[in-house]
């Protein structure tokens, strides 16, 4: 039996699970949520399986009879279960009952209460490079996010080509040590997969499987912009005459939202009068950016050789926008650790962005840019310095996250970290 490897969720859930009496986990399928989940449980009923859905149909209160904690997987299959947990811990809200494990959202026909205030839900997204035990990050976000510009060290040693492997190799842990043939055989099947299988049972029906990966293509080459639904509808359709409506492509973008496989980065909303003239558009994110490569036809050596176009021209390269992604994951799953949200910046001109703004409950921030190379210029930092003068004390640091060698920081205070030290 190969021995667990410990997540960042894990120390969340070490924090909540012994007070809190139900949790749910959601993500995306694949990535691990089960095998955490089943650390803690006593019992676990697995609704995938056609007989034990069947059992737990005909008398849900099995689940709440015996051991606990009990592990209810893939519970969207039978919404029913969240109500049968609700009124269980409605009944005995002592912690450390239930574990709702799901890969998808119950589908628009079902009916589900919303357990406030008894069950509470967390989100599990792939492995962040740090949790791939690839580096000894030296940089920890949960010490930056708590003011005082603390000192930066550090040297990494993984150099560009180590990140874009991290990027194709993807984070689901079962997938990324494979083979190049095996892992791209995987990914495709996973994509698949999604397209015939998940959409179907979350109430669409697909009548051109091809059309639909065709938009997820185009929204994989919008990765790291706020590209419009219009820039994302013509790439979908080259050479369309008759684009289908609108409102097709917003039910693919909710139902793929609904499978998690859809990560975008909201615009960031500050509290205050201050900095009124945002934009409100999101940044497009894939889940993992292991599944925009593949959806791109986008190798290792091909990514390397700068092959690869950004849906936004003003973006460059495909590969700086994949870079973006997989910082933008190894930055929000410790962000969530940290009691912390993220967002991105951009002023409705275009004049002034930040690529991550990370912000505890408090409304205080922690800026972030990201940037593909090693070295950090003047101008690299030059909206990470204006966006100091706006807010001031609300700025609690500002960084910049590079594929460099070494932790430091400049002369004006701004900070520089190759991605590889970036620690929860």
């Amino acid at each position: 039996m190969m021995e667990y490897l410990r997540r960042i969720i894990d120390s969340e859930l070490d924090e909540l699970f012994d007070e809190i009496p139900a949790l749910a986990i959601d993500g995306l399928k694949g990535i691990g949520k089960t095998t955490t989940a089943q650390q803690r449980a006593a019992r676990v009923f697995a609704l995938d399986a056609k007989a034990v859905r069947e059992t737990v149909e005909a008398d849900p209160s099995r689940i709440c009879s015996g051991e606990r904690p009990v592990l209810v997987d893939e519970w969207q299959k039978l919404p029913e279960v969240w109500d049968v947990v609700r009124r269980a811990v409605d009944a005995n809200p002592k912690g450390g009952q239930f574990l709702l494990v799901g890969s998808a959202t119950p589908a628009p026909h079902a009916t589900a209460h919303t357990g406030a205030g008894r069950i509470g839900r967390l989100r599990m997204r792939p492995l962040t490079l740090s949790e791939r035990g690839l580096t000894r990050p030296t940089v920890s976000l949960r010490d930056l996010l708590a003011g005082g510009r603390p000192l930066l060290t550090g040297d990494c040693e993984l150099a560009l080509s180590d990140y874009v492997a991290a990027i194709v190799s993807s984070g689901f842990p079962a997938v990324r040590l494979m083979s190049d043939r095996a892992r791209n055989f995987q990914l495709d099947s996973y994509l698949r997969n999604v397209v015939d299988r998940d959409v179907p049972e979350q109430g669409l029906a697909v009548r051109r499987a091809d059309a639909m990966l065709a938009w997820l293509r185009a929204y994989a080459a919008a990765t790291a912009t706020t590209a419009s639904y219009s820039q994302i509808l013509n790439a979908a359709t080259p050479g369309l005459g008759e684009k289908p409506a609108r409102s097709t492509s917003v039910a693919y973008r909710d139902v793929l939202t609904g499978l998690w496989l859809l990560d975008p980065v909201p615009a960031w909303q500050p509290t205050g009068s201050f900095l009124t003239r945002l934009g409100q558009s999101p940044k497009h994110h894939l889940a993992d950016p292991a599944l925009a490569a593949r959806l791109l036809g986008l190798t290792r050596d091909s990514l390397l050789d700068g092959e690869g176009e950004s849906l936004d021209p003003r973006a460059g390269g495909i590969l700086g926008a994949l870079f973006e992604s997989l910082v933008t994951l190894c930055v929000r799953v410790p962000a969530q650790a940290a009691e912390a949200s993220i967002g991105h910046l951009r002023t409705r001109n275009g004049d002034h962005e930040v690529d991550l703004m990370v912000m505890r409950p408090d409304g205080r921030v922690l800026a972030i840019e990201v940037k593909l190379a090693g070295s950090v210029r003047d101008g690299d930092v030059k909206h990470l310095r204006w966006l100091e003068q706006q807010l001031g004390s609300r700025l609690l640091d500002s960084l910049v996250v590079t594929t460099g060698r070494s932790a430091y920081r400049r002369k004006d205070g701004v900070g520089v970290v190759p991605l590889g030290l970036l620690a929860p």
